[in-house]
């Protein structure tokens, strides 16, 4: 399997996430769904947007390691973060998570008017290739 992170020179280019991301065959893929802040008995973590990041981030680790991967794996996040909630708390507690790692994954941002789990203020969802 080869993953190729291809970020066009005639579009804007950011260390924090990569344009186009290119899986070859031979890759098992993994989709996660959304994840929200809360703990193991469902109960919403901390009142803030970095807090409950960091535990949405921490469950899909969880869920990738039960299918057999990592969050090196993820080629594609989809961020879901309620209308009002600072953004920029949201993508510092995620640049913790990530680390330094290299070729970050496509990413979709959208804020929304609210979530299932009541007192949620974000939800990551994301796609991940994992060679077969």
């Amino acid at each position: 399997m080869t993953i190729t992170h291809i970020n066009p020179e005639a579009l804007h280019s950011s260390p924090a996430f990569t344009q186009v991301v290119r899986v070859s065959a031979a890759a098992d893929t993994i989709y996660v769904g959304g994840q929200n802040g809360v703990d193991a008995t469902g109960r919403v973590v901390g009142p803030g947007v970095a807090e409950q990041t960091r535990r949405a981030l921490a469950n899909l680790q969880t869920c990738l390691a039960a299918a057999g991967a990592s969050i090196e794996h993820v080629v594609k996040w989809t961020i879901l973060v309620r209308e009002g909630e600072s953004m920029q708390e949201g993508f510092a507690a995620f640049s913790e998570v990530w680390g330094g790692r290299p070729n970050p994954p496509a990413i979709t941002v959208v804020q929304v008017a609210g979530f299932a789990v009541p007192g949620a203020v974000c939800e990551i969802e994301a796609v991940a290739a994992v060679p077969a």
